[in-house]
């Protein structure tokens, strides 16, 4: 099922819990490593007894036998998805997958394959690539299929690449949404909801755009409608 994550892009659990409020319905949320780090793992069990789904999003991005033992924990902790680095190698993932899936059999892995904020000049000037910015996406995204992973974060506008590179049921979960009136921020590689449907992103990530609007609830339901229907 193609869904909509809202990420949280606030600094405590009192922002967090004002913010979800105004929601009705139960969401799929992303807790990223700014919130996780300075409040801990019991925010992720203070929104799971909401009733809201979690991606909890670490990039993990060590030597394997370390990433492995953070994964058991991860694992424990009721999270429907997590990730890791894919530039982390093979053995670092699928010794990832392995102890993830140890004790969250249901969870999803997936591997960041390049980071929205990353532009093309920034391939070849700052990683000295001999690759295009494409071409290591779906370098990553096949290790990171070979490795076990259920998925990779990309740009939307490689969705269909991957999945032609990895299969359709390979996920690709899209950050980097924006709708047409709202600023870019700090990320290079950026489309509407619309935009990434059609360019096949299984799930899509936004954040400010609804987490600063005046009428989160309202903006949310917006951008949902676009994402579900494929038209601006």
């Amino acid at each position: 099922m193609n869904r909509l994550i809202i990420a949280l892009d606030f600094g405590t659990m009192a922002e967090v819990q004002q913010f979800l409020d105004r929601f009705e319905e139960p969401l799929f949320v992303k807790v990223g490593m700014e919130f996780y780090l300075q409040n801990g793992p019991d925010v992720i069990r203070e929104i799971r007894a909401m009733g809201h789904d979690i991606f909890l999003d670490l990039k993990l991005h060590d030597i394997p036998n370390t990433v492995g033992r953070a994964m058991e924990g991860l694992g424990r902790l009721d999270v429907q998805m997590t990730n890791v680095h894919a530039q982390g190698g093979t053995p670092m993932m699928k010794r990832a997958a392995e102890s993830f899936k140890d004790h969250n059999p249901d969870g999803t892995l997936i591997a960041v394959t390049q980071l929205t904020s990353t532009s093309e000049e920034m391939m070849q000037s700052e990683q000295k690539s001999s690759l295009t910015l494409d071409e290591s996406v779906i370098h990553y995204a096949q290790l990171a299929k070979d490795a076990g992973l259920d998925g990779v974060v990309s740009s939307p506008l490689e969705s269909a690449l991957i999945h032609e590179a990895c299969g359709t049921d390979f996920l690709t979960v899209t950050p980097g949404i924006r709708l047409t009136e709202d600023s870019t921020d700090d990320q290079s590689r950026v489309v509407t909801p619309s935009k990434a449907h059609h360019l096949g992103s299984d799930y899509i990530v936004v954040g400010r755009p609804v987490t600063q609007a005046a009428d989160p609830a309202a903006r949310y339901a917006q951008i949902k409608e676009q994402w579900e229907s494929g038209e601006e």
